[in-house]
């Protein structure tokens, strides 16, 4: 079996392999992923994070050498507003504010490129309803968890404080933390990256 590198430092998708038993070596792709949203004007979410996660999948296969590679991005966008990750705590605490009261629509997305090629992708969509967050709770939440959702599109990590943030979920558990699991292990068992 070849190996799988995945494309990304981001904390989450290293655990959720990890805890799931997937052998992998992390090996953060280098995407300028503002010029690729900036050539999507008018895209939808789902396929801005698709075609982020495919960039990244494409960026280490370059230097992969026939290893199976995983590239995942996420998006977050609330009342037709797209969300990147917050540049600093004040700008941390207006995205909350917006985000108090509303749905945000959680797209996840993952590929799989071998060889210089992209061989499968797959996007996913949760939606969140974000309670209605007073000032007091999010200047509280943000001296907790500031810096560490610093990293974290939608300001929150569902496995720590950020639940706190919600009132409801619907979608895959996976999907919320920031990748599409499921459908990855099934893509690699079917591309024998996996035993079956």
């Amino acid at each position: 079996m070849s190996s799988l590198i995945l494309a990304s430092q981001s904390q989450s998708r290293k655990a959720m392999l990890s805890e799931a038993g997937v052998p992998f070596i992390a090996r953060p792709a280098q995407v300028d992923e503002r010029a690729i949203e900036a050539g999507m004007t008018g895209a939808k979410p789902g396929e801005v994070a698709l075609a982020l996660a495919r960039a990244k999948a494409l960026a280490a296969a370059d230097r992969a050498s026939g290893d199976w590679v995983l590239g995942s991005d996420s998006l977050v966008s609330v009342a037709g507003r797209r969300f990147d990750k917050p540049g600093s705590r004040e700008e941390a605490a207006d995205h909350l504010r917006f985000f108090s009261g509303k749905v945000m629509e959680l797209h996840s997305a993952a590929a799989l490129a071998r060889s210089g090629r992209v061989n499968w992708d797959h996007a996913d969509l949760a939606r969140l309803k974000v309670r209605e967050l007073s000032p007091a709770f999010i200047e509280s939440y943000l001296a907790q968890e500031w810096p560490a959702v610093s990293g974290c599109v939608g300001v929150f990590r569902i496995e720590a404080l950020g639940v706190q943030l919600f009132e409801s979920i619907e979608g895959s558990h996976f999907t919320v933390l920031g990748m599409p699991l499921l459908p990855v292990l099934a893509a690699l068992r079917a591309r024998g990256a996996l035993a079956a």
